[in-house]
């Protein structure tokens, strides 16, 4: 299903069935043998939703989620290290942007007085309560849901529903950018700047700056082609494997690092090959050749902007 400007969607469609994806591969983590982290919760959300129809991925499609499953779990360690720091500093106030099926609310060891607000579609943030609520979790931080698209006037709606923007933040934009037209990450980064107190942090999964090369988004293109040719010789149905030239925006954009940095903030960012080697990660070299084309990039707000 091809993207539009003002589409919303489930949990078990478009966008939202990628935070199944990826569940998966945190529910996959979670039992290894030496886990980077456990999320008990992620095997909830996928039992929750093949309940309601969802039909796990197979064969091909599951073997490529567990050959990225290090990238996934490196990712996931990262942005559980950025809420643990930004703790530590004495940030009480966190932003999960484009929530989806992210449990850190109950699983982190936050600080005490600790607030966590999720914004994420309604039907999505929905179903997470939904889930949670039956099985009797109870978050570890004051947990609040903002039901509003992104694309929407979702400052307004995060404001009415306690934040306080004289308090520094700990923001988080993961797996959320390429789901973005390139002015609405524009306009994202702008809102979060304004809202931001100083010493406020963000920690965002960001595109390297080649992602939207011709020779990159070709290199993706027959990836998938392959994938869908091995999925039809082993006769399975290719109808339903996720094309993301039909759920991403393929739009030049501006590259994160230098925006954030020409908006007062303090940036550091790592490539995702140093993050996977940081926690002794690293993927199989048929996989998008044994690298992702994605940066980690964290940032203190240093002053506020006013250009």
């Amino acid at each position: 299903m091809a993207r539009t400007d003002d589409d919303s969607w489930d949990i078990t469609e478009s966008v939202g069935a990628t935070a199944l994806g990826v569940a998966m591969a945190r529910a996959h983590e979670t039992t290894a043998d030496s886990p980077l982290f456990t999320d008990p919760y992620a095997q909830m959300f996928l039992d929750a939703a093949a309940e309601r129809g969802w039909r796990p991925p197979t064969g091909v499609m599951a073997q490529r989620i567990r050959a990225i499953g290090n990238y996934a779990a490196s990712r996931t360690k990262w942005f559980d290290e950025f809420f643990v720091a930004a703790g530590a500093a004495g940030i009480r106030q966190s932003v999960i942007l484009a929530a989806g099926l992210d449990a850190r609310a109950w699983r982190l060891p936050w600080i005490h007085d600790s607030v966590v607000f999720e914004i994420d579609q309604p039907q999505v943030l929905q179903f997470k309560e939904e889930v949670l609520a039956a099985r009797g979790a109870v978050s570890k931080a004051r947990h609040v849901a903002v039901p509003v698209d992104l694309r929407q006037d979702w400052p307004k709606t995060l404001r009415e529903a306690g934040f306080d923007a004289t308090q520094p933040t700990a923001w988080s934009v993961e797996g959320l950018l390429p789901y973005l037209p390139a002015e609405a990450q524009d306009l994202l980064f702008e809102r979060i700047t304004e809202l931001s107190a100083r010493d406020s942090r963000i920690g965002v999964e960001s595109f390297s700056a080649g992602f939207f090369s011709e020779d990159h988004l070709a290199r993706r293109r027959e990836l998938i082609e392959k994938m869908r040719s091995e999925a039809a010789e082993a006769g399975e149905d290719t109808e339903d494997m996720p094309d993301p030239a039909q759920l991403w925006f393929i739009e030049d954009r501006p590259y994160v690092p230098e925006w954030l940095g020409e908006h007062c903030w303090d940036v550091s960012t790592l490539r995702a090959d140093d993050v996977m080697a940081r926690y002794h990660r690293s993927l199989p070299p048929d996989t998008t050749e044994g690298t992702m084309a994605t940066e980690f990039v964290e940032g203190v707000l240093t002053d506020k902007f006013s250009g």
